[in-house]
């Protein structure tokens, strides 16, 4: 199994910034308790504040389905739903 990495993008409707920010810390402790969890680091855009950049790894893209089916992200996206304006995932693998 080859280890896979992340970039999940999202971006908080005006005015819903911090409601998102707040949701997002909020799974990371959840996710990092997962199987095959290795890096989940939440970031801020600097000049956009209204991004929050994830940066994962993973195992193995199993891992990562599973991360993808578990309850907590489930009940993240319901709950941010009208919050988000824009949201990106793009898997990645390191080639140097």
């Amino acid at each position: 199994m080859a280890e896979v990495a992340v970039v999940a993008i999202s971006v908080a409707k005006p005015g819903h910034e911090e409601k998102l920010r707040k949701a997002l810390v909020g799974i990371i402790g959840p996710t990092l308790k997962e199987q095959g969890a290795l890096q989940y680091d939440l970031h801020r855009d600097v000049s956009e504040p209204r991004r929050f950049v994830f940066v994962e790894r993973w195992e193995s893209r199993e891992a990562l389905a599973a991360h993808a089916k578990s309850a907590h992200i489930a009940a993240y996206v319901e709950a941010v739903a009208d919050w988000v304006e824009h949201s990106e995932i793009r898997v990645i693998e390191k080639i140097a």
